[in-house]
């Protein structure tokens, strides 16, 4: 799923108004923005599985949109174990049980 690059962010109250959409729905687009869990330094991968590369290491306290979810590669963290991979970017996924999104499921709209 291809999204155009967010230039307005908007905080959300809670994970369940955050609502990923393709830039054809909307041309603005209001992302929420998750943290990632203290301490760590996530890596952000090519696509949603550790058997894909690193393309980027993610410093502590960052904050991760979700553009949209999909099933991958199970991964526990510190939010528990799951299937769940966020894309974050164009090519950039992390492993949702690194990000705090207040929810065991899906946040976002699946990725095509």
């Amino acid at each position: 799923m291809s999204v155009e690059r967010v230039e307005r962010v908007e905080e959300a109250e809670s994970a369940e108004t955050a609502v990923a959409v393709t830039a054809a729905d909307l041309k603005t687009v209001a992302l929420t923005y998750y943290p990632v869990a203290p301490g760590v330094r996530l890596n952000v991968r090519s696509g949603p599985g550790t058997g894909y590369s690193v393309v980027r290491v993610l410093a502590e306290g960052v904050k991760v949109p979700i553009h949209c979810q999909t099933r991958g590669t199970s991964v526990s963290g510190p939010y528990g174990t799951s299937t769940i991979w966020d894309n974050i970017g164009d090519g950039q996924f992390v492993a949702d049980a690194y990000v705090h999104t207040g929810s065991d499921g899906f946040v976002a709209g699946r990725c095509a």
